[in-house]
This record gives structure tokens, C-alpha cells and sequence, in this order.
């Protein structure tokens, strides 16, 4: 029988009852049919799944008793970041949606040289949030119980000049790279990876990213769209570094 996995963003606790949000609560009810006594199981980012029991099905709202705590280890012990030049569309749903299935701890929309796509203030917001529950939702189907960080789309220059001063490999998709992923070896701290947006990335970004530490790495001869090239790496990297 599969098991039904529902985000909620708020502590679980063994022997509590707690009312699931509006959205969640109108899925289980009116999509998936469950009632009263059927189970179902909510995580909330801590690494844990929590088996439930839905206690009573109303008009607007389902009630879910918490029965247990089950700690997971189903996280890859490969850390990686995508830093993903923002795509056009449905694409960057698909890359975030994918992305997490793949095990991807943190992801940073990046407004490159080439970006076509541009965010204001208040759209970023709304797309972050957007992203946010497409991670949830692949979290929900892939059995992760922890979601990646998403941040907030920025500049490449900007995310450049703030990164972390730590030990994480510094690398960037480059079609022109020399790197190639089985030569890798990755320190405890992961990796960083750029992608670039339709189009690839610019002369200046290129220029930024090496002056910042990064190293290019190359998939293959062909050339990938960029909604294929973040994905096709992070499975690579994970079949020969990680748990795929």
C-alpha cells in the first residue's frame, strides 16, 4: 500500500492532534478520499517521519492524530548545492522538483549575465515561496523527510562575494570545462554548483566564478538545456559520490 506523506510547517509531537492547512486538508479529502481511521503520514523537515491516523474528516478541515516518531537516514551523504541561473517558465519548477528527488541540500535561483528572466522585489518573494512548496511536495513523494534550503533569487556577484569561506569544491557547468566528475574527490564539506540560465553564462560570470575558486566541469561532447544540465550532473555526482 503507498504511503500517503503530507508536509506540515509546525512541530510534531507522539499523542497530539493537530488540524492539517486548508490546502492539505482539501487534498486528503476531496483527492485522495481518506477518512476517519485511515492512515497517513506527516513530516515537517526535522529528518522524521511521524505515522498518524486521521481522527475526523469535516467540511473545511481534516484532524490527524500523531502516533509516532521514525527517524530517517535516507539523506545523500554527498551535500550539494545547485546555484541555478533562474529558467524561464515551468522549467525552474521542474529543476527544483527534480532536484530535491535527487537529494540536493540547498538551492539558489542566480540572476546571471545571460538571465532572461527578471524579479522584482515583491515576484521574487512569491516565486520563493512557490519553489519552497514545490520542494515540499517532492519531499512528500520521494520520502525525504528533511527540505532543501531554498533561498531567495539574487545576482551571481552578490551570492559570490557572500559565500561561505569554508572547504566545499567550488565548481560551475561549463561546456568548455576540463574537470570531469569521476576525477573528483569531494572534501566532508560537498560541493557548490552553478548552472547557467537558457543561453549558458556570460563572459563576466565566467570571469567571476573562476576569480571565486570555481573550476569547470563537463558532462560530456553534447550540450545541455538547463533544465537538463543541473539534473543530469547532480545524477552523475550522486551515482559516483553519493548513494545513487
Amino acid at each position: 500500500m503507498r504511503t500517503i506523506r503530507i508536509h506540515v510547517d509546525q512541530p510534531l509531537t507522539s499523542g497530539t492532534e493537530l488540524a492539517l492547512p486548508s490546502q492539505a486538508s482539501e487534498h486528503v479529502a476531496r483527492v485522495l478520499r481518506l477518512t476517519a481511521g485511515d492512515p497517513i503520514t506527516l513530516f515537517n523537515g526535522d529528518g522524521s517521519d511521524y505515522p498518524s491516523l486521521i481522527a475526523s474528516v469535516g467540511k473545511r478541515e481534516v484532524v490527524v492524530q500523531v502516533q509516532a516518531q521514525q527517524p530517517l537516514q535516507n539523506e545523500s551523504p554527498l551535500r550539494l548545492t545547485l546555484a541555478q541561473g533562474v529558467a524561464r517558465g515551468e522549467k525552474m519548477d521542474l529543476i527544483v522538483q527534480k532536484a530535491t528527488e535527487l537529494g540536493v541540500a540547498r538551492i539558489v535561483p542566480l540572476i546571471t549575465e545571460r538571465s532572461e528572466v527578471k524579479l522584482d522585489p515583491a515576484r521574487a518573494e512569491k516565486r520563493l515561496a512557490h519553489w519552497q512548496a514545490v520542494a515540499a511536495s517532492a519531499c512528500e513523494q520521494s520520502g525525504r523527510a528533511r527540505l532543501p534550503e531554498i533561498v531567495a533569487a539574487q545576482p551571481l556577484e552578490a551570492w559570490l562575494r557572500n559565500l561561505d569561506n569554508d572547504q566545499a569544491l567550488r565548481l560551475a557547468l561549463l561546456p568548455e570545462g576540463t574537470l570531469r566528475g569521476r576525477d573528483i574527490a569531494f572534501p566532508a564539506e560537498g560541493g557548490l554548483l552553478v548552472v547557467g540560465p537558457e543561453g549558458g553564462l556570460g563572459e563576466r560570470d565566467i570571469q567571476a566564478l573562476s576569480s571565486a575558486g570555481f573550476t569547470g566541469l563537463v558532462l560530456g561532447p553534447r550540450i545541455l538545456r538547463t533544465e537538463t544540465a543541473g539534473l543530469a550532473a547532480l545524477a552523475a555526482l550522486q551515482a559516483l559520490h553519493g548513494d545513487i
